[in-house]
């Protein structure tokens, strides 16, 4: 009877060796790699996409810039060549979503702080309050890595278009004059070919952990 037992004991580990073997490979096969999607402007919600590019279903990209970051510094898509980075619109006088959008984005910079890889970028929506100066005090309080992060303002023509035609985040304000935006919540991850990969509301923490996790997923994507 003992030796029955023994045998038993035996058969049950090599039994719960195999099956753990077996389990580890069929979750390996089901947990295939999913890419992000590369959103397009037939993707979005109309009322954050310039009427004359609503009808795009392929080749977006976010199109060439020239801003003005917190230094004074000019800065131009060549200084977010080759990276991946997390955009948003703000702008410092904002009393309601624009603080908890600034610190989710600070918390992002916490996590990528070591990765050569991510950079941040946010846009002013209202450029003429938001002076160099003024930027310059705001990055400070927020607590600003220069290096990682551009808070950039510049033409409002200019911001408008980046909104409205690339990266589809800002509503038409309606009510002033023909560059009036609303920003929105919205956090826009772009890829290193200057595409739309992903957007997460920005005052919400379980979509800032997805955004972090999606970055995840990108960088898989450039090692494949």
């Amino acid at each position: 009877m003992l030796s029955f037992f023994k045998s038993y004991k035996a058969f049950a580990i090599v039994f719960g060796i195999i099956s753990i073997i077996i389990v580890s490979v069929i979750y390996s096969t089901l947990n295939v790699y999913q890419p992000l999607p590369i959103y397009q402007p037939t993707m979005v919600s109309s009322e954050l996409v310039d009427s004359t590019i609503q009808y795009k279903k392929k080749y977006h990209k976010i199109a060439d810039f020239s801003l003005i970051n917190q230094n004074g510094k000019t800065i131009t898509q060549n200084d977010y060549k080759d990276k991946i980075y997390v955009a948003d619109f703000f702008f410092t006088t904002c009393q309601t979503i624009c603080p908890i959008m600034t610190d989710h984005m600070e918390q992002i910079q916490q996590e990528i702080i070591e990765d050569d890889e991510i950079m941040l970028l946010s846009h002013s929506v209202t450029p003429k309050i938001d002076t160099v100066a003024q930027l310059k005090r705001y990055a400070k309080k927020k607590g600003v890595n220069d290096n990682k992060w551009n808070l950039v303002t510049g033409d409002k023509k200019q911001i408008y278009q980046l909104a409205r035609k690339s990266y589809l985040a800002v509503k038409d304000h309606g009510d002033g004059g023909p560059f009036d935006m609303i920003h929105t919540e919205n956090f826009m991850l772009i890829d290193k070919k200057r595409q739309i990969r992903g957007f997460y509301d920005g005052t919400d923490p379980e979509d800032i952990d997805r955004l972090l996790d999606d970055i995840k997923i990108l960088k898989e994507e450039y090692q494949k």
